[in-house]
């Protein structure tokens, strides 16, 4: 177990639109400074958690805190130190890209603005086109200022709703970076993401969500190890059952420099999860 003070704290979080129930009993924690990454399909349930740690959602039950501050009672706290990158991009095409990173700048009430929208248009490649109205940006542009803007502000928690959705792969790797980055000079990142990749190179713990529950959660190899290699009728998950293979191969004259674990992917967790929950689904 981790020693860091918890940044997030969710628990037998409810949420429900009409008759659609979308989140049952949600229950996790994220240490302060650590990545944490919630894989789902479309329709899981990761938006609404989102929204909801960010107090644009209110629960119908449970608890959720962010900085020991509760999302429902203490919004006006929460809001003064995270920061979210939405599923979909949100900024002024009236205005340029400078002045989208400036009106920031000025609600927030950040110190040396101008030097930080320099760095930010430079960082994203965009100080180019940065005097030009975002209606001009294409896609990829326009979600790389989304990203700025919400790196703007410095937050302790910051909040990635499938944030490198519509970036070349140059961009996403820059995207990763970065996040490794803001996680080693303390923030605590919550990312959302379809991308298993993503997940795997980012996340210090990893959670799968789905039809509203979290089925499993852990580091990425402890998902790993705890599900069966497809296709491999023998799985060494230990270090006894790797001391035995050797005693074995000894006994049979046979050398062997050691033995290596022959995990299954974070893709294959996910999918050997998603099958087994339909498979209850349909027996049930």
């Amino acid at each position: 177990m981790s020693n860091l003070p918890i940044s997030i704290e969710v628990s037998a979080l409810k949420k429900s639109f009409q008759d659609k129930v979308v989140l049952k009993d949600v229950n996790f924690s994220v240490p302060s400074g650590t990545i944490y990454a919630l894989l789902g399909s479309n329709g899981a349930g990761k938006t609404t958690i989102v929204k909801i740690l960010s107090t644009l959602l209110k629960p119908d039950g449970g608890k959720a805190t962010v900085n020991d501050c509760d999302v429902v009672i203490q919004g006006d706290q929460v809001r003064e130190f995270i920061s979210l990158t939405g599923q979909f991009v949100a900024v002024d095409e009236v205005l340029t890209g400078r002045e989208n990173l400036k009106l920031i700048g000025q609600l927030r009430r950040l110190p040396n603005v101008k030097r930080k929208i320099v760095e930010w248009l430079a960082f994203f490649n965009l100080t180019d086109a940065a005097d030009r109205r975002v209606s001009t940006y294409s896609g990829g542009m326009r979600r790389r200022l989304d990203i700025a803007m919400s790196l703007m502000v410095n937050p302790q928690v910051l909040f990635l709703d499938e944030p490198t959705t519509g970036l070349d792969p140059q961009n996403r790797i820059a995207m990763w970076d970065l996040v490794k980055d803001l996680s080693e000079k303390g923030t605590t990142v919550f990312l959302t993401t379809q991308y298993l990749e993503e997940a795997e190179y980012l996340a210090d713990n990893v959670a799968i969500l789905h039809k509203g529950q979290i089925l499993v959660e852990g580091t990425p190899q402890y998902l790993k190890e705890i599900m069966p290699s497809r296709g491999v009728s023998l799985n060494f998950n230990s270090e006894k059952s790797a001391t035995k293979a050797m005693e074995l191969l000894r006994e049979n004259d046979m050398a062997a420099d050691g033995v290596e674990q022959n995990l299954p992917s974070l893709e294959d967790v996910f999918l050997s999860l998603i099958d087994e929950t339909k498979e209850e689904t349909i027996h049930a």
